[in-house]
């Protein structure tokens, strides 16, 4: 009885141990360290205020209005729009013509192809190519009209971007406009501030093609052996259940009282704990603790207390068995050999009398 008493003792303090030593919430919350009564929820869901751009962060930008500052010079791939008063009969010449990367645009065989143009001005290009047609073609005072269709400006600017790790997005060779912890508008005014010293009074359109900074952690507890932590983006619509689904439920370890969202809250502020009633969401249907999720919450589900007293008693006893294991096999091992040589002497003895 007194070997018994030695043996339990020390076992039912480890178990003890065990469960006073998971931490400030290994027991699960008991009550909400926050008034719940005007939370967001399932059937009374907020809209998100108005959303910060912060990197890794993907803008799709767009021109709108991208007219250079004159005097402009063309460059390849720009485009020009020609229209010629008096054309040769049957071969108009109207309509957009792109400058080729070899800085020429091409007139068309009725009007002796190519023109070199690249590096001029508008008015150079309508003088260049109004003496071509004079000399080349024979065309005798040729009324020109040459406009910028579309020049390289909405090029550089239109597309996705990236915000980089300092905050800022390249806009090509016109540089680089910090837009880190600004809104959309904020944004627009930036860069259309920006461009303002190299384009007449630009207009631009941005949104948000990538929502990559904006995320909900979701902590699943396994019970003494690990936490497996899965990040996932807010879509501005997203609940506990919601949560939990995209995991594809539980796990076999998760303890189904031991639910809470831990919302992220300033230094000195305390713990902003949102119990989860998962069997009153999952079988009834209540919506009252099945709360929308903010940027940065943590949806953390507890293992079941029981699994973390086998886990950790396991991992405490494992050696010992191994020793123990170690020493059994080392025992049985040297009594098999003394046996056999016990054996085999007297079976010698034998033979030889």
């Amino acid at each position: 009885m007194g070997a018994i008493r030695k043996t339990t003792g020390p076992t039912f303090a480890l178990i003890a141990a065990v469960l006073a030593s998971g931490g400030c919430l290994s027991a699960g919350p008991r009550r909400p360290s926050v008034p719940t009564a005007d939370l967001p929820r399932e059937l009374v869901k907020v809209s998100l205020p108005d959303y910060r751009v912060e990197p890794p962060d993907v803008l799709l930008i767009e021109a709108v209005r991208a007219i250079p500052k004159p005097p402009y010079r063309a460059e390849p791939l720009d485009v020009l729009f020609l229209q010629l008063a008096e054309p040769i009969p049957g071969e108009p010449l109207a309509g957009p013509v792109s400058i080729e990367s070899d800085g020429t645009i091409n007139l068309g065989a009725g009007y002796g192809g190519s023109v070199k143009v690249v590096g001029l001005t508008i008015p150079e290009i309508k003088e260049v190519i109004e003496k071509h047609l004079e000399k080349v073609v024979g065309l005798k005072g040729p009324r020109l009209t040459v406009s910028l269709a579309q020049g390289r400006a909405a090029q550089r600017i239109n597309g996705p971007h990236l915000v980089r790790q300092d905050g800022s997005v390249s806009l090509g060779t016109y540089g680089s406009v910090r837009v880190s912890g600004m809104t959309l508008a904020e944004i627009r005014q930036a860069i259309e501030a920006h461009l303002s010293a190299f384009l007449e009074k630009p207009e631009i359109s941005v949104d948000v093609q990538g929502y990559n900074s904006k995320l909900f952690y979701v902590i699943q507890d396994g019970g003494g052996v690990g936490q497996t932590v899965t990040r996932l983006p807010i879509t501005g619509n997203d609940t506990v259940l919601d949560a939990i689904a995209q995991l594809n439920g539980l796990s076999p370890v998760a303890s189904q009282d031991r639910i809470w969202v831990s919302r992220p809250a300033p230094v000195g502020a305390g713990h902003q704990i949102l119990p989860v009633d998962w069997r009153a969401v999952t079988e009834c249907g209540d919506t009252t603790t099945n709360y929308q999720l903010m940027p940065g919450d943590r949806v953390f589900v507890a293992a079941y207390p029981m699994v973390r007293v086998d886990s950790t008693m396991a991992r405490a006893f494992a050696p010992i068995e191994r020793l123990l294991g170690i020493t059994l096999l080392g025992t049985s091992t040297a009594k098999g050999i003394r046996f056999f040589n016990s054996f085999n002497g007297a079976g010698g003895s034998g033979g030889s009398n």
